[in-house]
């Protein structure tokens, strides 16, 4: 993870041409292992929802408004960071965000009411939404141009944390009680660790490139014009609301789905579900490997509107299909994220926290509504109803065909 320790105030120009051009591979594992200690927390939250439901006699908009509490504190403040760090980049920020994601831990474990658990999911989120930005922002600089493997290889960590949260909550919590989560507690102190020496690594970049554009300048370009960068960023947003709406009734609803329709264990529920989050982590890094090859607007294309025949069928389908269609409907869909991140970046030159913080809170955003949403339809028809509804979303794709090609 080191890099030349030249002073940052002379430094040898081919060293900075060498190093902004590399991609920093350790540092990106780093940041990904990171996100996987931050995602296997927060995919905790929604595999506790059988076992909470019960114990507390929650309704299903009960457990939509814990996934909203989560996802809106996640949600709203992931822009306003972004845009400071734009402005002021803080490399130790997301050490101080993982001190409330311990927090929120701590606070779950021994959470004995509704309200408290809103509140230790909401101080999870807060967590989040300190990490997010800034590690994306990391991961940018952090690519040396590979743009789209970089953000799947930050995007792989966060989904693997999602896969292994459940399988974790299967083996721990749910035989042993909510008091087990505080064993938890140790994953954001080892990011802690982890995200110091990426934060120090991150100080002596800022030096580096400092330097570069002192000596050259950069210039970047929109693919676009700027008058119509609003109305693509629209369109973008509302890929990110087809596909999280989607993903929202797979991880808040889908181990009820296999319970209900096919009398499954919540055990076994649950690893089906991790399997479903184990496709999406595949399918992420599958679209960035791409998105850098054959462009960002053709893997979008694919991966919304190619979920579409997976989740149409998946309603009719008996168990054992019904695995096999989520895991193939999870590869493609998981695939459009980093290549929708990459290609809003690419929109907005030099806002790289802003459009992370952007489409990142807005995502999280979506899906809190989304659980909401879908858990009040839960409750006025059925769980199935849900599923058959979603399983249109992915169509929301077709708007792919407004989308400008990339300039080279």
């Amino acid at each position: 993870m080191s890099v030349p320790t030249a002073s940052p105030h002379i430094v040898p120009q081919n060293t900075v041409k060498h190093v902004a051009e590399r991609t920093a591979f350790p540092v990106l594992v780093a940041i990904a292992f990171s996100h996987l200690l931050n995602d296997t927390i927060q995919s905790l939250i929604p595999a506790l929802y059988p076992l909470v439901k019960d114990a507390y006699n929650l309704s299903f908009s009960d457990i939509g408004l814990i996934t909203l509490a989560f996802q809106m504190t996640a949600s709203i403040l992931q822009p306003v960071v972004g845009h400071l760090t734009d402005r002021r980049p803080q490399p130790f920020a997301m050490v101080g965000g993982m001190v409330f994601t311990l927090g929120g831990v701590l606070l779950l474990a021994r959470a004995g009411s509704f309200h408290s658990i809103l509140m230790a999911v909401a101080l999870v989120g807060i967590g989040s939404s300190i990490f997010h930005p800034e590690a994306s922002r990391m991961a940018y600089v952090a690519s040396g141009g590979k743009r789209a493997l970089a953000q799947s290889v930050f995007q792989l960590g966060g989904n693997a944390g999602a896969a292994l949260g459940p399988l974790l909550a299967a083996a721990i919590i749910v035989p042993l009680g909510q008091s087990r989560i505080s064993l938890f507690s140790l994953l954001p102190l080892i990011a802690m660790i982890v995200l110091w020496r990426v934060g120090k690594w991150y100080l002596r970049m800022m030096a580096l490139r400092t330097h570069r554009q002192a000596r050259q300048p950069a210039v970047s370009r929109a693919p676009i014009p700027k008058k119509h960068v609003f109305g693509v960023i629209s369109i973008l947003l509302l890929l990110i609301f087809s596909k999280q709406f989607y993903l929202a009734s797979m991880t808040s609803y889908f181990t009820f789905y296999l319970i209900g329709k096919f009398e499954m264990t919540i055990q076994a529920a649950q690893i089906q579900l991790f399997l479903f989050l184990l496709a999406a982590a595949v399918g992420t890094l599958a679209g960035g490997l791409l998105g850098d090859k054959v462009g960002y607007r053709t893997i979008i294309w694919i991966s919304i509107l190619g979920a579409a025949p997976f989740t149409l069928m998946m309603p009719y389908a008996g168990p054992m299909w019904t695995i096999i269609l989520s895991m193939l409907a999870g590869i493609i869909l998981a695939s459009a994220f980093s290549a929708i991140l990459v290609y809003a970046q690419l929109l907005i030159p030099g806002r790289v926290g802003l459009v992370s913080g952007l489409f990142f809170g807005f995502a999280f955003g979506m899906a809190g509504i989304g659980s909401a949403v879908l858990g009040a339809l839960a409750d006025a028809t059925s769980i199935n109803t849900v599923f058959a509804v979603c399983s249109y979303l992915p169509l929301i794709g077709l708007l792919c065909v407004f989308l400008p090609r990339e300039r080279a």
